[in-house]
């Protein structure tokens, strides 16, 4: 049986209709390719409280976690991903800082598809593209 590990992603979009995307680091999985920042469900948590944790976490950004966007359910080799990305509205962005990324970009839809993206997120790039 393979390992179920439930990860939450996050969809920002600025007042210029730009999505933010995050470049995973070189040495994890999924090394250099583009994601929406999030990352795992801990216990006892909510989707929205682990989404909001994982943020400040990772780019120390506060933001209000809000409505499910999409859920993808990808199965890889060793592993099945079932990733739910919520739509959030940044609190503060003073403070922002990449803690575990090593880029970011704010990417108009018709160009998310030019990002190399982790095969979990694709299926979320091509609802945004249709939906903003």
């Amino acid at each position: 049986m393979k390992n179920i590990i439930n990860v939450v992603g996050a969809i920002i979009i600025n007042e210029n209709n730009e999505i933010f995307c995050a470049q995973r680091p070189l040495n994890k999985k999924f090394g250099g390719l583009w994601e929406f920042p999030g990352g795992k469900i801990e216990k006892n948590e909510t989707l929205k409280t682990a989404l909001e944790r994982e943020l400040l976490e990772e780019l120390n950004l506060k933001v209000e976690a809000n409505h499910i966007f999409m859920k993808v359910e990808k199965e890889y080799n060793d592993f099945i991903i079932n990733l739910t990305c919520l739509t959030c509205k940044i609190m503060d962005f003073n403070s922002f800082n990449l803690n575990e990324h090593i880029a970011y970009k704010w990417e108009k839809k018709e160009n998310l598809l030019e990002l190399e993206w982790v095969p979990t997120d694709i299926p979320i790039v091509k609802k945004l593209q249709t939906f903003l």
